[in-house]
């Protein structure tokens, strides 16, 4: 006698499904719940007098946000964010291109050398960048003995908080490169050049293109945690180069301006997320292309 095979339940009573409930409830709690107060506290306002927050729903905080002051700010976020994943880039693809052409146990300790910063502590790595770039330190005196400057400033200005992004998300740019290189076959390459192309068209028409995704994943990996940065600005800037991370910090920790720094935080998650589903468009309608 055949029996017939029980379909597997369907809906949020199967198995598999209920796996999912700890990492659901973990992303709402953690991530979407915050996400909420966010957005409600940015509508809310403050009394000067006893720092209560009053649930008004006024849209002044944002109002504020577009000030010359902190429009500048954001600017300059920005304008840091943008250099630093430009910097990343242009650092991280030669390295992430020859640690892809070796094989064996030297791509292994390659590998392990670019994360090798990722197991000491960010704020550690961030103060010992003071030291190397002090007026002092030893990047300057290695300057002057060559000859090329002669009173090198590097510390506390935006030029210091550029390169501590750069050191601190370069293996976040040089991974994503490396797997995307990876993967690419030399008898492409070899094919190419063997039709008569040049080496320079030979990068930019067989390299690049197959390692646009790469190049995609580590543009945001770095480019959004670097708009909002916080500890780099703080450290390497001091209180000469704020950034939009320093400033919402502020009205959170200093001012106590809760629907203020609020209000802050949801301009910036709004613009950042804006920006990453035009970039998404944009890949997705090349790949369709």
């Amino acid at each position: 006698m055949s029996t017939v095979p029980r379909r597997p339940r369907r809906g949020w009573r199967s198995p598999r499904q209920l796996l999912l409930l700890p990492t659901a409830g973990w992303a709402l709690a953690l991530f979407l719940g915050p996400l909420v107060l966010l957005v409600v506290y940015s509508f809310g306002s403050i009394d000067l007098l006893t720092f209560q927050v009053q649930f008004g729903w006024t849209l002044s905080n944002y109002g504020d946000v577009f000030s010359d002051l902190y429009l500048e700010t954001i600017g300059r976020s920005l304008l840091l964010s943008v250099g630093s994943t430009l910097g990343c880039l242009v650092i991280g693809f030669p390295l992430a291109y020859a640690i892809s052409r070796q094989r064996g146990k030297w791509q292994v300790l390659l590998l392990i050398g670019v994360m090798v910063p990722f197991w000491t502590s960010f704020v550690v790595r961030t103060y010992g960048l003071v030291n190397l770039l002090d007026d002092n330190g030893p990047l300057a005196d290695l300057l002057q003995w060559l000859g090329l400057v002669d009173n090198l400033r590097l510390l506390y200005t935006p030029w210091s908080i550029a390169i501590g992004m750069v050191y601190t998300y370069l293996p976040l740019m040089v991974l994503p490169l490396f797997v995307a290189l990876e993967r690419l076959d030399p008898a492409v390459m070899h094919a190419a050049a063997d039709l008569g192309a040049p080496p320079r068209r030979v990068f930019r028409r067989v390299v690049l293109p197959l390692a646009a995704p790469g190049i995609a994943a580590g543009c945001v990996l770095v480019g959004v945690p670097a708009t909002g940065e916080y500890v780099v600005p703080a450290i390497l800037g001091g209180d000469k180069t704020l950034m939009y991370g320093n400033v919402v910090a502020n009205q959170f920790t200093g001012l106590g301006n809760y629907p203020f720094g609020a209000a802050l935080a949801v301009t910036l998650t709004t613009l950042v997320t804006f920006v990453l589903l035009i970039s998404r468009r944009r890949a997705a309608a090349e790949a369709w292309a």
